[in-house]
């Protein structure tokens, strides 16, 4: 916790700001998901970027989040090379940069899967990052 006030000090109260201002539905998705990056990693610190967008950082970008009108996307800053057997990744499958998993009013976050994911992300950024690890694997196969 900070000095002056009970916000932890990986926690940016502007995500809080963003969080607070959507609909009841999208405010549970982002805090369940926001609970998920947290318990990943108890280093994971938190920013805005994009100027509105909440993003989740380690030695690199885990996550992000955007609120559209039906849905909440979480971006995962994969480099596509994070496994998803559970199948929850539901757009940007052919992106180089991130994937998307996007949820819908009434449904349920696959946490496990998510976490899963957070948690190799943070591996694969620690390790030198998703760009290094592609590099490295295209030396290796040729």
């Amino acid at each position: 916790m900070s000095p002056t006030n009970d916000i932890p000090l990986n926690r940016d109260p502007r995500v809080d700001d963003f969080i607070n201002a959507l609909p009841d539905w999208q405010q549970a998705i982002c805090r369940e998901v926001r609970e998920l990056v947290h318990g990943a990693d108890p280093d994971v610190k938190e920013t805005i970027k994009r100027t509105t967008q909440p993003y989740f950082v380690l030695e690199g970008n885990i996550c992000a989040l955007l609120a559209a009108k039906n849905h909440v996307n979480v971006f995962l800053y994969d480099g596509a090379i994070v496994p998803d057997p559970a199948g929850i990744i539901t757009g940007g499958h052919g992106n180089k940069t991130a994937r998307t998993v996007a949820v819908h009013e009434g449904e349920t976050l696959n946490a496990p899967a998510l976490a899963a994911m957070f948690k190799q992300i943070i591996a694969n950024n620690r390790a030198g990052g998703w760009r290094k690890l592609k590099q490295e694997r295209k030396t290796h196969t040729r």
